[in-house]
């Protein structure tokens, strides 16, 4: 935590050694001291302290200096700083303008020159200051700030980035928060500047992309190498385990993603049923300690950067990123996953980022504290999702087609909604338009059996009805099923164009695609199980195989 800053300033360089050394002496351990002879480099400064999000909490400033009155420094810093103490120290003769100075700055004290000796006539008056400063002192939050409306697709987007990959911030409304407009204000900014993010070193970044933010917090959208042993391309469970394995085997091993780290598993408010974790655990805490075991073995991690490409040429694999990057592999497992299935509704693709969200409960989930959401799917992800929105919702409704969630959901699930009072499940139900302004007000529902419909007032849409697989991108030859998830193994030859394709003399391995050295593990794969912890198996096998590839090539 960063220490709260006393500013001096005195444009005599000895008196003002002694004061800094004064002030030092006694207070270095809770403050840090400032000091500056002049008053004007001094104000330049208390503008980039802002920035950064430091707090003063006392000027101590000498009346008498050339450039302006310790009156006139004091008035103009008050303005940066409102809730600073503010002393003077002045010469016998200028007691009559500290005086005023109680009424025209709101001066806290002055101290009269010399203050010699400091036990006496310094500290119990700047103890007094600052104890009175602590004890209406709330410290300001350190680091990532970001500003915005609250029902923006582009804040939104920022926010599920930042999230996602584990970046602590601060969210600042700008209609809500006094605070996001200050810090516009500060920055020399307009509200079309929107959003804004704000890095700890006071930098300010308007409407950046996910890229730039990503590069700025240190993450790394271009590759050390240009040959790896392994590529995993997606980091959801299964190109985490992956990625845990790869490296802690040896293998030369770079993991990529679009995005963030964890997949639709990182976004889970609590996955209770993982091995292991009798409480159960967050997404995002199993997401934090999959990347952190990964980079322990020296798994280079590449974000946010999508692959748009992959072919193969003998026994190398080339992978084109969206930049026009190349990473050589000589194996490749991909897990990227699947995404929320979107309903086809131009009533509600309007509201998309503005109070309809797919998934991102966990990301929004305060914007609802006291007011009414509808949960869409009977997953366990829609499950988890409405849990965690009971917690500030007044009202948590899931629209469920079927009957009733036995189909669908862990029993566990279904126990815990049961047993949640503002949370009610609307079987037979779907949400066929929303309305409102610039942002979501209202649903209409229509009960599957009766077709009666009926308007109610909604704040939030959270959409979980199922999963397609993030295979579009993929051009090269590997067979996919009806849906778009990759065959893989003996299920290839149910398949006519396996023997089109498959010229090798051995059977492909379990989790290999009819690439020979492409895998495929979690999600993604056709016939896989909807389960982090089957992802994390077929992740670590899919290493397994990767060696007998490579023993072989």
């Amino acid at each position: 935590m960063r220490l709260p800053i006393i500013v001096s300033i005195d444009d005599d360089p000895q008196v003002l050694q002694a004061i800094q050394h004064d002030l030092r002496q006694k207070y270095r351990k809770q403050y840090r001291v400032l000091a500056t002879t002049s008053a004007t480099e001094a104000l330049e400064s208390l503008g980039e302290l802002k920035k950064k999000g430091e707090e003063v909490a006392l000027f101590l400033s000498d009346q008498r200096m050339p450039q302006m009155t310790g009156v006139a420094f004091l008035a103009e810093a008050r303005r940066i700083f409102p809730n600073a103490k503010r002393a003077l120290l002045t010469a016998y003769s200028d007691i009559d303008a500290a005086v005023r100075a109680i009424n025209e700055v709101q001066l806290d004290y002055y101290i009269a020159k010399p203050w010699d000796p400091p036990q006496e006539k310094l500290y119990p008056v700047l103890d007094d200051l600052l104890s009175d400063w602590q004890s209406n002192y709330r410290p300001t939050f350190e680091g990532l700030r970001l500003i915005g409306y609250q029902f923006s697709p582009q804040s939104h987007a920022l926010k599920d980035f930042l999230a996602g990959n584990l970046f602590p911030y601060q969210w600042l409304d700008i209609e809500n928060d006094p605070q996001a407009q200050e810090l516009l204000d500060l920055h020399k900014l307009s509200r079309s500047d929107l959003p804004v993010v704000v890095l700890g070193d006071g930098t300010a970044l308007p409407k950046p992309e996910l890229v730039d933010v990503g590069e700025k917090l240190g993450l790394k959208p271009t590759a050390n190498e240009s040959l790896y042993d392994l590529a995993i391309i997606g980091a959801g469970p299964a190109g985490l385990a992956a990625a845990v394995y790869g490296g802690s085997e040896g293998l030369k091993t770079i993991l990529i993603d679009k995005r963030a780290p964890g997949g639709q598993a990182g976004t889970s408010s609590r996955i209770e049923n993982y091995l292991g974790f009798p409480n159960g655990l967050s997404g995002s805490d199993l997401t934090r300690r999959a990347i952190t075991q990964a980079q322990r073995f020296g798994v280079e991690f590449l974000a946010p950067q999508e692959v748009v490409s992959i072919h193969s040429e003998g026994q190398y694999k080339h992978i084109r990123m969206a930049d026009d990057s190349e990473v050589v592999a000589r194996a490749i497992v991909l897990s990227t996953g699947v995404s929320y299935r979107t309903l086809e509704n131009e009533s509600l693709d309007k509201f998309t980022g503005a109070g309809v969200y797919y998934g991102a409960a966990t990301t929004e989930a305060l914007a609802f504290r006291g007011k009414p959401v509808y949960v869409v799917g009977g997953g366990n992800s829609a499950g988890q999702g409405a849990m965690y929105l009971s917690r500030t919702a007044s009202d948590v409704y899931i629209c469920i087609r079927r009957p009733d969630l036995s189909e669908t959901m862990s029993q566990y699930l279904i126990d815990q909604i049961s047993n949640t009072p503002n949370i009610h499940v609307l079987s037979c139900t779907e949400v066929v338009s929303a309305t409102g302004n610039e942002r979501l007000e209202c649903v209409v529902l229509e009960n599957m059996d009766t077709h009666e419909q009926k308007t109610e007032p909604a704040s939030g849409v959270f959409i979980f009805i199922g999963a397609k697989p993030l295979t579009d991108w993929i051009e090269m030859d590997i067979i996919k099923d009806p849906k778009g998830f990759i065959a893989t193994g003996r299920d290839m030859g149910r398949y006519a164009e396996y023997k089109r394709v498959w010229k090798q003399s051995r059977e492909p391995f379990v989790l290999e695609t009819c690439s020979p050295g492409i895998f495929a593990a979690g999600d993604v794969r056709a016939g896989a199980m909807n389960r982090v912890a089957s992802a994390v198996g077929e992740g670590a096998m899919a290493v397994s195989f990767v060696h007998k590839y490579l023993a072989e090539n």
